[in-house]
C-alpha cells in the first residue's frame, strides 16, 4: 500500500536517503550532510513543497519516492505556477504506481494552490520518465529551449 503525504523535517533522514540516490542517478558528488541541510533549509523556510511516498507493509512503513516543488510565477499567464524540480522513486519499488501517484498529488497540490501550471525538465536519455510524463497528460514544450549560465 502506498501513501503520499507532504515531507515536514520530521521526515528528514527518509528523505535525505532518497534525494541522495536522486542525485547519485544524476551523477552529482554526493554529500549527506549538505543535502540535509538544503532539504531542511527548504522545507523549514517553506520555500518548497516536499511530498514522499510511504509503501506501508503491516506495521512497518518505509520512504520509496519524493518529489519537491519550487514556488514562482508564470508571469505569460498572469498567474502562480510550480517547478517540479525533483522526483525519484527507489529501484525498488519502481512500476508499481508510486512516481504516478507523486505526480498526481503534485498537481492536486499546484490546483489547490491556485497555479495556473507546472513545469518539468528531465535528461534527454531519461526515456522510462518521458514515457510516464507523456502517458499520464504532461505536454513536451515545443515553443521553448532551456538555457542555463553557470554562476
Amino acid at each position: 500500500m502506498i501513501e503520499i503525504e507532504r515531507a515536514g523535517l520530521r521526515d528528514l533522514d527518509e528523505l535525505v536517503r532518497l534525494f541522495e540516490a536522486y542525485r547519485d542517478f544524476y551523477r552529482c558528488r554526493l554529500d549527506a550532510g549538505a543535502a540535509r541541510s538544503y532539504l531542511e533549509a527548504r522545507i523549514g523556510a517553506d520555500q518548497s513543497t516536499v511530498f514522499i511516498a510511504w509503501q506501508r507493509d503491516g506495521a512497518t512503513r518505509r520512504a520509496v519516492g519524493f518529489t519537491q516543488l519550487y514556488p514562482t510565477w508564470a508571469s505569460l499567464r498572469l498567474a502562480p505556477a510550480w517547478v517540479l524540480y525533483d522526483l525519484y522513486v527507489d529501484q525498488a519499488a519502481r512500476r508499481n504506481g508510486v512516481a504516478q501517484r507523486l505526480l498526481e498529488r503534485a498537481i492536486e497540490h499546484a490546483r489547490e494552490s491556485g497555479a495556473s501550471v507546472v513545469t518539468l525538465e528531465t535528461a534527454t536519455d531519461n526515456t522510462a520518465a518521458q514515457a510516464l510524463y507523456e502517458s499520464t497528460g504532461w505536454k513536451r514544450d515545443t515553443d521553448f529551449y532551456t538555457y542555463y549560465f553557470d554562476v
